[in-house]
């Protein structure tokens, strides 16, 4: 375990650029020794994000495949979005499964709450795993219909080698959802 170690003093915040989806801030912090730096951050504008690893009672994994803007490419990984005002991750979730898959979710199981370039990165997710599957279908906000991508669990090794699944929290949820289930056995 380690030990709880005193946070660094904000002497000032700035902000530098904001836009629809982020604010930049500008940190200047003085740390427990004296010594003073500049840091930035980026802010997300919303009240975290959740990420679903769902899977069938057939043992299939449900993975959708999308366009994204940062690699200007489709990629393969599990169902995630924003957690809206007013919803908690579980509500959040299965709202979020609903539209991108197809399917609600009767269990949802935390796994994990992650963060992402935490060194200038100021956002959470929250890793969930989705059981007991129906079908249910509502509508979302993405430009294109997803495609949606069975998988079977028992391939997941293959999965990870696939190069379109190549999302750091895509990977991290299904080890994690791994790992988990390794533990119910």
């Amino acid at each position: 375990m380690s030990r709880e170690k005193r946070k660094p003093e904000i002497l000032r915040r700035e902000l530098v650029a904001q836009s629809r989806l982020f604010r930049i801030e500008s940190l200047h912090l003085r740390f427990a020794n004296g010594v003073e730096r500049q840091y930035e951050r980026m802010q997300g504008g919303h009240q975290g994000a959740v990420m679903l690893v769902p899977i069938q009672d057939d043992g299939t994994l449900l993975l959708v495949r999308e366009y994204a803007a940062g690699t200007h490419a489709y990629e393969l990984g599990f169902p995630k979005g924003v957690i809206d005002p007013g919803e908690n991750a579980d509500q959040a979730g299965n709202r979020e499964l609903m539209e991108e898959t197809g399917f609600g979710a009767g269990t949802l199981i935390p796994l994990k709450e992650l963060t992402l370039a935490p060194g200038f990165l100021g956002s959470r997710m929250s890793v969930l795993l989705a059981r007991d599957l129906y079908p249910e279908q509502r509508d979302g906000d993405e430009p294109e219909p997803l495609e949606r991508v069975s998988w079977p669990l028992a391939q997941a090794q293959a999965l990870l080698a696939e190069p379109e699944f190549s999302d750091a929290r895509s990977v991290a949820a299904l080890l994690l959802a791994l790992e988990w289930l390794k533990m119910q056995r």
